[in-house]
């Protein structure tokens, strides 16, 4: 029915369950931290990290980027976060290579995610819709040095005709300027695409108003839908297959 499939990821294709705020995972943090000459405690370095977060999204916002809440999955998608873990290190002194920063990251991403896995039917949906020779693209809210790689543990990296992470972006769903890039880069008709995410205002409403056809599913981590549902198609249930009957 249609020519491009654009998906979200986490609670679309993915299921993940983090949580970025225990003080275990500071603990370690601060361990890892301190083999370098970073030397913290877990609260400083707890805080530290939210202060940074903080400053950075000042400066998006004094670029003009749209830092309106609403939610994400992924925290603070907008910035690359890389740039923090490396600012952890240089508060300390510590003259780190950007490698370091990213590994730094990668830690805390594997040390705050209880799970990650791919829902059921998703890998066999994705290569269905190749093999009939749709275009497959992906438009996240998340962090390039998390899902980039997740993607490719998880075995789906390559069945995309192209990938956008709005960490490299400098824009999240439901801003229709996300949307605007992907039609630009990868030159699509919005009339001949649709967005298929779990997220009423990220991927719904932000589809239709760059123009698409929508089909929102309510996962185990969709938010709670706060307004009109404008989605084409909708399914109240995690099942990849009755999508796929019902759009493939």
């Amino acid at each position: 029915m249609y020519k491009n499939y654009i998906f979200d990821l986490y609670g679309t294709l993915v299921d993940i369950n983090t949580n970025e705020w225990k003080m275990y995972l500071w603990e370690k943090m601060r361990i890892l931290y301190g083999y370098y000459g970073a030397v913290y405690t877990a609260r400083e370095l707890k805080n530290s990290y939210e202060q940074l977060i903080s400053f950075k999204e000042k400066e998006l916002v004094d670029k003009g980027v749209d830092m309106s809440p609403y939610y994400s999955h992924e925290s603070y998608p907008e910035i690359e976060i890389e740039y923090v873990f490396l600012d952890l290190f240089r508060g300390k002194g510590v003259d780190a290579p950007m490698e370091l920063a990213v590994h730094a990251g990668q830690f805390f991403r594997a040390l705050s995610t209880k799970y990650v896995k791919l829902y059921d039917g998703a890998k066999e949906m994705l290569e269905g819709l190749k093999a009939k020779g749709k275009g497959v693209y992906l438009l996240s809210n998340a962090q390039r040095i998390f899902t980039e790689y997740e993607l490719k543990m998880l075995g789906i990296y390559d069945c995309f005709d192209g990938i956008l992470i709005s960490s490299s972006e400098g824009v999240k769903k439901p801003d229709v300027r996300f949307f605007e890039k992907i039609i630009d880069r990868y030159n699509l008709n919005p009339k001949e695409c649709i967005m298929i995410g779990n997220d009423w205002n990220s991927d719904i409403n932000g589809a239709h108003a760059a123009g698409m056809d929508s089909f929102y599913i309510h996962s185990n981590i969709s938010p709670e839908i706060g307004g009109e549902l404008k989605a084409t198609y909708s399914l109240m249930e995690m099942d990849l297959h009755k999508v796929m009957e019902m759009i493939g």
